[in-house]
């Protein structure tokens, strides 16, 4: 049976960057991927963009509305009519911004369908509260796997801080994705509560 596996880490710990290695294991063994993000990041445009300098365009974005299974099974039928061959593996970059629906639809798709789904993304907002697709894929993937990074401290860093002018801030809405005011930052617990001001 296939599996869900839910891959994630605060900024920086290279979900994409591993995202990018997995999909190249498969291409190396001749096995061909879908990759896929939510059409909310619209950083890189149609592009899954590492921090190392690596970029790859998705084979298609997924709208909040769309039904993720429905999509790839048009998206798998297309590459096995022109090939003849099947898709592999199903790779989503920022699948935090999934709905609760399309995670499980990502399930349905790998044990349905039996075609592994690798998600990549953060857990929670730069407020410490998980995003819906975060927590559902949290609450059904048959694997977690956290990547780490560290906190310029040195400890391990496990929540995101957001910076607006460079300034930290802990009010706003879930989603800014990155612009020239709005950035991030990977703490550990102790900065990001000293930054927040609670110690």
């Amino acid at each position: 049976m296939s599996k869900l596996y839910f891959r994630y880490g605060a900024m920086n710990s290279g979900k994409s960057t591993s995202l990018l290695q997995a999909a190249f294991n498969y291409e190396e063994r001749s096995q061909h991927v879908l990759i896929a993000k939510p059409a909310v990041d619209y950083k890189g445009d149609r592009n899954i963009v590492s921090r190392l300098g690596v970029t790859r365009e998705v084979d298609f974005l997924v709208e909040p509305a769309e039904n993720l299974r429905q999509k790839l099974r048009e998206r798998a039928d297309d590459f096995h009519s022109a090939t003849g061959e099947k898709i592999a593996c199903l790779l989503i970059d920022e699948a935090q911004f999934l709905t609760p629906e399309q995670v499980d639809q990502c399930l349905e798709i790998a044990v349905l369908d039996g075609i592994p789904v690798l998600a990549y993304g953060i857990r929670t907002d730069f407020k410490t509260v998980a995003f819906p697709g975060s927590r559902r894929l949290l609450e059904i993937s048959h694997s977690l796997e956290e990547l780490k990074t560290i906190c310029r401290c040195g400890r391990k860093a496990m929540f995101n801080g957001r910076l607006i002018n460079g300034d930290f801030t802990f009010d706003g809405e879930q989603v800014a994705i990155d612009g020239d005011q709005v950035s991030y930052e990977s703490l550990c617990a102790s900065c990001y509560l000293s930054r927040r001001g609670s110690l």
